[in-house]
């Protein structure tokens, strides 16, 4: 039987207590609620060593120290405040199992434990490290809220407590537990009020940008072997990888298979991963803690905890660094995310569509994308045809963007010429979609009549001429590098160059234009 001989005027020990009670209860910081609690038990009733354990998921399973006493690998107590003789979190007993120790006992319905006597008392261990340090008691309570289990407070004392001490420590345990809940919903309303903000501010930004149709065109049979692709993996959650050159409408196609999973009402964020600089691509994709690195003055949610529940779309994926791909790498095998300066990993479900008009493949042959993304990446792939590919489908392209300049621009616009509609089906479009449509409005601008005309001054002002059609294979390599030539604005080197793209070494690339005779419009010798 416990003994509780008296060791403080009780009236002292009750407004000790009430005092860490009016701390805590005025804050609604959690880590600060924690600390109120361990280091006021500490500071106010001469407490030796005081610890808090909040219940959590099961999450470092393979390195716990006390793993080999764990039966239920979904959840156990975590470590998160320490004061008095140990301050440190990632000790020996920074995970519990429930039902484990004279902690996991209480935790899992065992009840509160209290003595006067821890040398005596065979339900705590490790009687030397006590006799060390001159331990005499011991309180150990659940921290209930409304029948649930939020943790465990424990504290270790230097003298005896009496009876009402012990008692009061029991009440206080259940304040202790309505402050802490408080300031975890108050945590998770913060966590929520800052991911609704960056919605807001994604989604605003996302209305600002043009898209470059609203509904997928055409009516060859590419395009419907595209589409049923679309309607085959749209209801699952298999990563996409989406192929195909610039200006295909790699963007459409993945808002479509958004648009038909079961994700469809919550965002698809897009990322365009060719646009972030270097130095900022983490910070964009797994976002930051405040403090993090110069310029952190806040702490930042990343596209990727934003796109939770939904879609992440990465555009140009193949312009990733390295060290980014490492961290994506991990997004897809465990589907957590970790912001820049913080050591906690936090869980997020999204179905991710990358797209890219780089051949990823010659990629990994050159060292500047890794093999075991690509292979995750690269589930299920989709090539979206070129235009030239599909060019029956360019006379309702062309309809489809007379209709919607001429409406915008207020002009009564009713088509293009028979000539005209002959001459945009016979161009190459090494623009694709994308120049088509540029076409299309810089036509509506200049029409005087209801028929637009587009002759041949216009295409060739809009890119470069027209290339054509041969059998020989010289011939069509010397068509494809100049098309790749056009499309990257005749630059050679970088990771948007036309080597890259053909994937080449930018030396190799010289000599093939030297040898096929291909030369920078405006350069004569």
């Amino acid at each position: 039987m416990d003994s509780f001989p008296s060791s403080a005027p009780p009236s002292q020990s009750h407004d000790t207590l009430e005092r860490i009670t009016l701390q805590m209860a005025s804050c609604l910081d959690l880590q600060l609620v924690l600390t109120t609690i361990t280091q006021g038990l500490i500071d106010e009733l001469d407490g030796a060593f005081a610890r808090i354990w909040l219940l959590g998921p099961g999450d470092l399973c393979a390195d716990c120290y006390k793993a080999a006493a764990c039966t239920d690998r979904t959840r156990c107590l975590h470590l998160e405040a320490s004061a008095g003789l140990y301050s440190n979190l990632n000790g020996e007993y920074r995970r519990i199992p429930l039902g484990a120790l004279k902690i996991g006992k209480i935790a899992q319905g065992f009840g509160s434990m209290h003595t006067n006597d821890v040398l005596g008392d065979d339900r705590l261990p490790n009687k030397q490290w006590m006799k060390d340090n001159r331990l005499q008691s011991f309180a150990g309570h659940p921290l209930m809220f409304r029948e649930e289990l939020l943790g465990v407070v424990a504290l270790f004392g230097r003298r005896p407590l009496s009876e009402k001490e012990f008692a009061r420590l029991a009440v206080f345990a259940n304040k202790a537990a309505i402050a802490i809940r408080n300031a975890q919903l108050f945590t998770e309303v913060e966590q929520l009020k800052r991911r609704l903000q960056a919605e807001n501010l994604y989604l605003r930004e996302e209305i600002k940008l043009q898209h470059n149709f609203e509904e997928i065109i055409g009516e060859s049979q590419s395009i419907k072997a595209v589409l049923r692709q679309i309607e085959q993996v749209a209801p699952t959650d298999s990563t996409v990888l989406i192929l195909g050159d610039t200006g295909t409408g790699k963007e459409l196609i993945a808002r479509a298979i958004h648009n038909l999973s079961s994700r469809k009402d919550r965002p698809l964020v897009r990322v365009n991963c060719g646009a972030i600089p270097a130095n900022l691509v983490e910070s964009e994709l797994f976002g930051h803690e405040k403090g993090s690195f110069t310029g952190a003055l806040q702490r930042r949610i990343g596209r990727f905890e934003l796109a939770d529940g939904g879609t992440i779309f990465l555009d140009e994926v193949g312009e990733l660094p390295l060290d980014a791909q490492v961290k994506l790498l991990r997004v897809l095998q465990e589907r957590e995310v970790e912001r820049v300066g913080s050591g906690h990993s936090t869980k997020v479900d999204l179905r991710i569509i990358a797209a890219t008009n780089r051949d990823l493949h010659a990629a990994v042959k050159a060292g500047s994308f890794r093999a075991d993304l690509l292979y995750r990446l690269n589930v299920f792939p989709i090539e979206v045809p070129s235009l030239s590919a599909r060019a029956s489908d360019i006379p309702l392209l062309v309809n489809r963007f007379v209709a919607k300049f001429s409406t915008k621009m207020g002009k009564k616009v009713d088509g293009v010429s028979q000539a005209t509609m002959e001459r945009l089906m016979k161009y190459s479009w090494p623009g694709n979609i994308r120049e088509l449509e540029n076409v299309i409005e810089r036509a509506t601008i200049l029409a005087k009549g209801s028929m637009l005309q587009i002759d041949a001054v216009l295409l060739h002002g809009n890119s470069a001429p027209l290339i054509p059609v041969t059998d020989s294979l010289e011939e069509v390599e010397r068509a494809h590098i100049l098309r790749i030539l056009q499309d990257t604005s005749w630059v050679i080197e970088g990771k948007q160059g036309a080597a890259a793209r053909l994937g080449l070494h930018p030396n190799t690339l010289r000599s093939r234009l030297q040898k096929l005779g291909i030369k920078k419009p405006g350069i004569t010798k």
